[in-house]
């Protein structure tokens, strides 16, 4: 039975309030089913620790479970748990996980209590104070600058590992003023994975005797222990070079200090178990946290474009951070805050109860260990609506529910003293990275949550790019060189030397906003095996009926458009997932014919759609001659209205028209030569663009999929016909962006924004490509305003709302990685 655990996000069940009942009223809480002879509950524990404890919820506030011959008390309810860390505080010292590092670290800060925790945090409070902070946003910043200046354009960063390396690298420079050599930097990592093994096996042992066997968990803890206590008196001996006298450092500051109790200074074990708590509370929770927050802003490229925003306005490119600057970035500190309730830290902490506790209605007698989960608690849906979406203006306008839900750093007299250090150290390091390099997703290369007593972030690595006009980037003819390899339009269209992005936007003739990152994947496949599945019954629908033959299922498998659709819609599931994605490979099918004659020839156009448009007027099959693109879309059209009502078939039927309409219209406007810069301004191929992208009627459909109509009086709202043009427009210009190369080789003339910018202003193509690249920030900006907006006035269409930014977000992670766009090498040469 593995004690490294990969999981899933889903681990809070849905539930509903709890009512009154005998379980709620008892006063012996209940016990969770499920427990095993001699295991317990110990197995579902190990197996997947986030399920296990989420499900725990629905039970009551307090459940017990058994662990082997213990019992212990989850607690599963924020309110108890913040009773527990503040009003129980005396009577519930920390538990037998703390226990255990207590053995090997000493009665430090992060381990001890009562008087001697009070003493001790007194101490060290002042090395955290506002006077301090000042100076180490500084370090905090040159830090990260120094790191991230080592990093390589198309460098493929392991994105665990590095921010590992940099939050030790600030702890180290900020609090010891010392620098860490690479060796004891890689030690100390490698060395950690066996401290928290060993640590949660420990604390498992029925009789600490045990800890002291020459069992190989044992052994391998006690060695990284050494370790870890070697890398730290390097760090409390070793000044950094060129390190200012007189710096008022952590150890200096333990080493004047008196203890109260003995009246004595304190001793080099002292300063060594200060050190160590420092060095484990500072660098991996911070670093497994930047991740998170790197992952999360590859989901969410629009979220990463408005925390830009945000630092270019109050935190300029070249300036030292300050608190007060800090305090300005209100968004930033909003996506912080929900990638920290998203992604806590830690997976389950413990107490025992000295002497009785009364919990809420429950009664936990003396010696009981009760544990809690950050990570259920801050999932749970009663207090976080979509627990599992990435939502961060959740924490705007005083939002988030409670702050007592809410403890990522804990609470009462144990609080985490760094926590303000901690909150800045992600802003400026994250401000540092951002403002320097575009992070670019790398397919099947997405972080995967791994539980220990953390939960930790493995597998996350991306393909660095300069931050478009904020850093250098290639010529023209070493582009050409190159080829496509896959990555985004930021990495192969060149800019002209001398010759930055300036003057109004074509789009709007407003000033030029900055550029947005391009887009990456927005959200976890959720279930990959559903989506394989599905992806294998529709290239079995598709060969059945006709519209493919197997020897070109290889090429159309590599589009992979069950990932789109996984991004787009993470609630579809069984027949819905698969309409979704018979719909769009049928549609890109369609699509693919009128890159032939019938793109070039109006009369074939005609021939191929009219067909198609009257199946949306009600006409009746069964002709030997209807195609096979004709017969499936009349299947499809039947299984996407089944149970819907009549205005949304009637909404769905118009605007299926206007998107199969546009494909004889860019057919007639090729054979009169009226194509882009030629007779069609861009107003006229940004409407055609819009609606022939099929983005109106994959917007219906998510009605389909939640099972009922939006509300009537949100779609009758002139808001929202302008949230759907924008979703519409801004998935359309990011396609525009990566199929760009793909449909300038193709040959004929391409109904492409970035070609039509190009010929019809003049633009060369680095300014086209801004151009686009801009509007699509601006588009995502004046949506959210929308969202918002409609959101006040109909609060029950969230979903639908929700909806619509999904639908661009997984346009965007999947145009990043889809083999669609990609031009083979032969074609480059050409």
């Amino acid at each position: 039975m593995s004690l490294l655990t990969e999981t899933r996000k889903l681990i809070v069940p849905p539930r509903t309030a709890p009512g009154p009942s005998p379980l709620a009223r008892a006063a012996v809480p209940p016990l969770a089913p499920g427990a095993l002879p001699g295991l317990g509950h110990a197995g579902a524990l190990l197996r997947d620790p986030l399920r296990f404890l989420g499900s725990l919820s629905r039970h009551g506030g307090v459940v017990r479970i058994r662990l082997g011959p213990r019992t212990v008390c989850v607690v599963t309810d924020a309110r108890l748990v913040h009773t527990l860390l503040v009003a129980l505080a005396h009577d519930c010292p920390r538990g037998a996980v703390q226990d255990t590092l207590k053995t090997a670290f000493g009665d430090g800060l992060l381990m001890s209590e009562g008087q001697a925790h009070r003493d001790r945090r007194r101490i060290i409070q002042p090395a955290f104070g506002p006077d301090r902070m000042g100076e180490y946003l500084a370090v905090m910043q040159q830090v990260t600058e120094e790191r991230a200046g080592r990093w390589r354009p198309g460098q493929v960063l392991d994105v665990a590992k590095e921010m590992n390396h940099l939050a030790l690298e600030i702890v180290t420079r900020t609090l010891f003023d010392a620098r860490l050599s690479e060796d004891a930097t890689v030690a100390f990592h490698r060395a950690l994975p066996d401290l928290v093994k060993g640590q949660i096996v420990q604390s498992l042992y029925p009789s600490p005797a045990l800890a002291r066997l020459p069992l190989p968990v044992n052994r391998r803890f006690d060695d990284a222990v050494r370790v870890l206590n070697r890398v730290v008196d390097q760090a409390v001996n070793g000044r950094a070079a060129g390190a200012e006298e007189g710096r008022r450092t952590l150890p200096a500051l333990l080493r004047a200090a008196t203890d109260p109790a003995s009246g004595c200074p304190l001793t080099e074990a002292d300063v060594r178990s200060e050190a160590i708590a420092m060095f484990g509370a500072g660098t991996e929770t911070v670093s497994t946290t930047l991740t998170w927050l790197l992952d999360e802003l590859l989901r969410h490229p629009e979220v990463e474009a408005r925390i830009l925003a945000e630092l270019d306005e109050h935190l300029p490119a070249g300036t030292v951070p300050t608190l007060e600057a800090l305090a300005r970035l209100t968004y930033t500190r909003s996506v912080t805050q929900e990638v920290v309730r998203l992604h806590a830290p830690n997976a389950f902490l413990m107490r025992t109860a000295r002497v009785p506790v009364d919990l809420g209605p429950y009664r936990v007698p003396a010696g009981t260990e009760l544990l809690y989960s950050l990570t259920a608690l801050h999932r749970d849906p009663l207090r976080y609506p979509e627990p599992l979406s990435f939502r961060p203006e959740r924490w705007q306008d005083a939002g988030g529910t409670g702050r007592p839900s809410f403890l990522p750093f804990g609470a009462g007299k144990h609080k985490c003293i760094g926590e303000a250090f901690a909150w800045a150290e992600l802003t400026v390091a994250a401000a540092a990275i951002l403002r320097r390099w575009r992070p670019v997703a790398v397919p099947g290369a997405r972080a995967r949550e791994v539980v220990w007593t953390t939960v930790q972030a493995h597998g996350l690595r991306v393909r660095l790019a300069p931050r478009g006009a904020r850093s250098p980037r290639r010529s023209s003819t070493a582009a050409s060189r190159e080829g496509d390899t896959g990555s985004s339009p930021g990495d192969t269209v060149p800019s002209s030397p001398g010759e930055p992005p300036s003057g109004r936007c074509p789009f709007t003739g407003a000033a030029r906003a900055t550029a947005p990152a391009d887009p990456a994947a927005p959200a976890d496949l959720r279930s990959r095996a559903d989506l394989l599945l599905s992806a294998d019954r529709h290239a079995d629908w598709a060969v059945r009926r006709g519209l493919l033959t197997p020897a070109e299922l290889p090429r159309y498998r590599g589009y992979a458009l069950h990932e789109l659709i996984g991004y787009a819609y993470p609630r579809a599931r069984g027949t819905e997932l698969d309409l979704l994605v018979d719909m769009l490979g049928w549609f890109t099918i369609l699509d693919d014919r009128f890159d032939g004659p019938p793109g070039r020839h109006p009369v074939q156009a005609r021939a191929v759609v009219d067909p198609l448009i009257a199946v949306l007027d009600g006409a009746r099959g069964g002709s030997p001659s209807e195609s096979r693109l004709l017969l499936s879309w009349r299947e499809l059209w039947e299984r996407q209205t089944a149970s819907m009502s009549p205005e949304w078939r009637a909404r769905a039927a118009r605007e299926w028209r206007a998107c199969l309409a546009t494909f004889p219209a860019e057919a007639d406007h090729r054979a009169n030569g009226t194509v882009p810069a030629l007779g069609l301004d861009l107003t006229d191929t940004m409407w055609l663009r819009r609606h022939g992208s099929c983005l109106y009627p994959f917007m219906n459909i998510m009605e389909r999929v939640h099972g009922t109509d939006a509300p009537a009086a949100l779609h009758a709202e002139p808001a929202l016909h302008q949230l759907r043009a924008n979703t519409a427009d801004a998935a359309t210009l990011i396609n525009d962006l990566y199929s760009l190369k793909r449909e300038e080789r193709q040959g004929g003339t391409a109904f492409n924004t970035v070609l039509t910018l190009e010929r019809a202003h003049g633009c060369t193509r680095d300014r086209a490509v801004h151009a686009v690249r801009t509007r699509v920030a601006q588009l995502q900006q004046e949506s959210e305003e929308l969202r918002r907006d409609l959101l006040r006035r109909h609060p029950a269409g969230r979903w639908y709302l929700d909806g619509t930014r999904e639908l661009v977000a997984g346009v965007q992670a999947w145009t990043s990685t889809s083999h669609r766009y990609r031009v083979r090498d032969r074609e480059a040469r050409q």
